[in-house]
């Protein structure tokens, strides 16, 4: 299946190839004639074009070269947008006018044209003149970006090299020097704006330093709590609360003793004390007691309990315990002074303690006013910074006048002209040409409506193509016959006598030829057909029945008579008086002597029948010349008498349609329309075998 759809389609694309050289075969000589004439047309054209000279300067963008830019900004870079920005900005029609002024543009005969040109030329004012010039200057500036780089081309396009390249090279001049003194400009007017703006702003920075200092003052704060310091009461809470707790261990301790003293000497007395009994006082009295009393029973027992030394002694006694016991009760005061002198530090360190918990809770409030104020301090000193940077680099920009923009190539006056491009244009009128051509040939074929091939006369017509004959150039191609006879013109009709005879021989004796309008070649093909049947051995006679025109004397070598078809069918001559012998044996002519022109129904009354039927046993075949049947009366009443009627057609020019509509005529009247011969068909026409004609039959015809 693929193989068929493969083949299928190989044919159709055949067809395609076959149809374009067979249309450029017969018609080559319109599409030569149409190319040469665009062709020429267009060398005139191309050689009467002014020479223009073209002139490129090349500038380059390098924001790395700006003296403005940081080391960090050393890789800074243009946007797209931006170098687009600097192409559209060269062609600024301010930028022009002072080109026009530098090169004194106003009197250049090159641009003379556009104030000649423009309305109310004599009206204008020297501004608006010189604005004119400059769109005319403008209009042959070209500008563009090389690629992706940071070059621009600046070319302009004059008659004359010289002011091409001093046009470029002033437009790329007047950019650069114009970017320079509009960024110097600018830069001093910003810089004094920043000189302005930076005394304002110090003032600013001052003031809101001095609230913060002035507020601090007044608050007690150290600084800001975000710093990390603190405020002077949050420095002394920490050391005040170790103060208070180590205060308040100390009053229960000493309360603890004084409370536990207390109760020693409610069950004992005052030595039962601790503090009294550690006492070094007490111990030493103690000592001394007990060795008094040591002393006491010896002296007792010595001498008695009224001795003098015995009383001394207890005296003595008496005297250590009362220091014992006023030593026991200074320990046991100091106790309790310890313990009211330790609640009494406590009380006092909580008391302080208590006001720096209020001072500090002000301090929290007065800090978030500070802050606030120091917040606001920072950031006028940041937009003092910020400020005081771009003030720097507008003074160093207002002082330095190298700009980021420079001229790389200089424009120089070119040695050949850049247009017209001769040979591209040239060339382009060869391809115009060729397609002018090849579109004529086209309109040409789509506009033909004539029969080309079998198909086409057997699907549109209905009846059989007999033979195609070929074109000749010959004044009588029919002559072809006898001068010729193995040439292709003579073999065309011999293949129309046999398609057309076969097997019917005796069928058709009356054979006439018609066409559907004039100039179809009809009467040459009826002259050789019947030299065809003729030379084939066959007794002929051809008669002449388009007598309007009487044509056929001027094809054939005849002797004059004394009449024609015309007085034979007006009964004023004999046939033995008319007929003549033809050019070649068996072939009689009988014609009309001069063109013949009357309302008469010359071939209806009866006469032509019995003519037809007075020649019929004479001759084997009898041709008749018809008239065209459309538009003429005569060829339709002719075509019934014969036995068979062959309809001539011109090949490619013939309109189907009027073919169709003449033989539906000849059918309509009864007629035997039989088979058509294509006449004046192109040699390389594939109808005629063209593929095959020039190499495969060259051995079977004699060249024309």
């Amino acid at each position: 299946m693929e193989v068929r759809q493969d083949t299928a389609y190989e044919a159709r694309l055949a067809d395609i190839i076959a149809a374009v050289r067979d249309t450029l075969r017969r018609r080559w000589l319109v599409l030569t004639i149409v190319t040469a004439l665009i062709v020429v047309a267009g060398v005139v054209v191309v050689y009467q074009m002014t020479p223009l000279y073209s002139s490129q300067a090349r500038i380059r963008i390098d924001p790395s070269r700006d003296p403005l830019s940081k080391a960090a900004d050393a890789r800074t870079e243009l946007s797209a947008e931006a170098i687009e920005t600097e192409v559209t900005a060269m062609y600024s029609l301010d930028l022009a006018r002072q080109v026009v002024r530098k090169l004194n543009l106003m009197n250049d005969p090159e641009f003379a044209g556009a104030l000649l040109n423009s309305d109310n030329a004599k009206v204008l004012n020297s501004a608006q003149r010189e604005t004119t010039v400059a769109n005319a200057v403008l209009s042959k500036l070209g500008v563009y970006r090389e690629g992706q780089t940071y070059v621009l081309g600046v070319s302009y396009v004059s008659r004359d090299p010289v002011k091409a390249a001093a046009i470029a090279n002033m437009f790329a001049e007047l950019y650069i020097s114009g970017r320079v003194g509009d960024k110097t400009g600018t830069a001093t007017q910003q810089a004094q704006w920043f000189e302005r703006r930076l005394a304002e702003m110090g003032e600013e920075v001052r003031k809101a330093d001095a609230a913060v200092a002035q507020y601090r003052a007044q608050s007690g704060l150290l600084q800001s709590t975000a710093s990390g310091v603190g405020t002077i009461a949050d420095q002394q809470v920490a050391p005040l609360a170790g103060s208070l707790a180590a205060a308040d261990s100390e009053a229960a301790a000493a309360r603890a003793n004084y409370s536990s003293a207390r109760a020693q000497v409610a069950r004992g007395g005052l030595e039962s004390v601790s503090e009294v009994l550690n006492s070094g006082v007490i111990a030493d009295l103690k000592r001394q007691r007990t060795e008094v009393m040591r002393n006491k029973g010896e002296i007792e027992a010595r001498y008695g309990s009224r001795h003098p030394e015995s009383i001394k002694i207890r005296e003595q006694l008496e005297s250590i315990d009362v220091a014992i016991a006023a030593e026991a009760r200074r320990v046991l005061g100091s106790l309790q002074a310890a313990s009211a002198s330790a609640d009494a530090r406590a009380a006092s360190l909580r008391k302080t303690l208590n006001e720096l918990d209020g001072k500090r809770a002000l301090d929290a409030r007065n800090t978030v006013a500070i802050e606030g104020l120091e917040r606001e301090a920072a950031g006028k000193r940041a937009q003092y910074d910020s400020l005081s940077q771009q003030a720097l680099a507008s003074v160093q920009a207002s002082r330095n006048s190298m700009s980021q923009a420079a001229i790389i190539d200089r424009a120089e006056p070119a040695r050949a002209p850049s247009s017209p491009n001769k040979p591209l244009l040239i060339a382009l009128a060869l391809v115009a040409g060729l397609a002018a051509g090849a579109s004529t040939i086209t309109v040409q074929e789509l506009m033909s409506g004539g029969l080309r091939t079998s198909d086409e006369v057997e699907s549109q017509l209905g009846i059989p193509l007999l033979a195609a004959v070929p074109r000749e150039t010959a004044p009588n191609p029919a002559d072809l016959l006898i001068e010729r006879p193995t040439s292709y013109f003579a073999e065309a009709y011999r293949i129309a006598r046999a398609a057309l005879l076969g097997n019917k021989e005796g069928l058709s004796q009356i054979i006439a030829i018609t066409s559907s309008v004039p100039s179809e070649g009809k009467t040459t093909t009826a002259l050789a057909f019947a030299r065809t049947l003729a030379i084939a051995g066959s007794k002929t006679l051809l008669i002449e029945c388009d007598v309007r025109r009487a044509a056929m004397r001027r094809l054939v070598k005849q002797e004059p008579t004394r009449g024609g078809i015309v007085e034979v069918l007006q009964g004023s001559a004999t046939l033995a008086d008319t007929m003549t012998q033809g050019d070649v044996p068996n072939l009689d002519h009988l014609l009309a002597q001069t063109p013949y022109y009357t309302s008469e129904n010359l071939f209806g009354s009866g006469t032509m029948e019995q003519l037809l039927k007075e020649v019929r046993g004479r001759y084997q075949h009898i041709v008749l010349d018809l008239p065209p049947l459309i538009g003429l009366a005569d060829s339709r009443a002719l075509a019934v008498m014969a036995d068979m009627t062959l309809m001539v057609v011109k090949w490619e020019d013939t309109p189907g349609k009027v073919a169709a509509q003449a033989l539906s005529m000849l059918q309509g009247d009864g007629a035997n329309p039989v088979g058509v011969i294509l006449t004046m068909v192109d040699s390389s026409a594939d109808v005629v075998g063209g593929k095959y004609y020039s190499r495969k039959y060259s051995d079977y015809y004699q060249a024309a």
